[in-house]
């Protein structure tokens, strides 16, 4: 796994969209009532089943992608397509979890955030998502991932200083269950990419 990938961008300054990959991907598990409130296409539109998303679909998410606060009616004109039918296919991705949040995404190391360290974690057996919830509460977390291979869990955190990451990793290590860790510190970003792109 190369966890490097899903790391936050250093250097993008514009608005983001949060995206629930497994719709995406033809995995949502939208209810039949669920598509019984489904938006309705307008004459001359296709739609996709609710297993996927249709050219629309994605041509809205890749300019949300590029600009998240591009207005409807600048969409509506990119797509060709009514501003109404524009808001409702965004409501029902919304809806729908594919789109799951929008927010900006902002470079890091300019806030004073510029230790990144990558964490393994091995967990007694049996109280792995008890220890991943409680590292996932700490704010400065930003991924907790359950993984296979030598390591049980991999975490990310995002920390101002070493004395900081020094302080998080004893204090990780010193966790009821927490068996081991394994730090890697980040020493150049070659590239991050936080959006799903399609």
């Amino acid at each position: 796994m190369n966890i490097y990938k899903l790391l936050a961008s250093e250097t993008v300054h514009m608005a983001g969209i949060l995206i629930f990959c497994g719709t995406l991907f033809g995995t949502s598990r939208t209810t039949d009532a669920q598509s019984e409130h489904s938006v309705r296409p307008e004459d001359g539109e296709t739609m996709a089943s609710s297993e996927g998303l249709d050219d629309l679909d994605v041509r809205i998410v890749r300019l949300l992608n590029s600009d998240a606060r591009k207005s409807f009616r600048d969409i509506s004109k990119e797509v060709d397509a009514s501003i109404s039918t524009v808001s409702n296919r965004i409501r029902r991705l919304e809806e729908d979890g594919v789109i799951s949040g929008y927010v900006p995404l902002l470079n890091e190391s300019k806030l004073g955030f510029d230790v990144l360290a990558v964490v393994g974690v091995k967990i007694h057996k049996g109280k792995l998502l008890e220890v991943q919830r409680r590292i996932a509460k700490d704010e400065r977390v930003t991924h907790v991932y359950d993984v296979t291979g030598e390591w049980d869990s991999i975490v990310v955190v995002r920390l101002r200083t070493t004395r900081e990451l020094d302080a998080f990793i004893k204090r990780l290590g010193s966790m009821e269950y927490v068996e081991n860790t394994y730090t890697q510190v980040v020493l150049n970003v070659v590239k991050e990419e936080r959006r799903v792109l399609l």
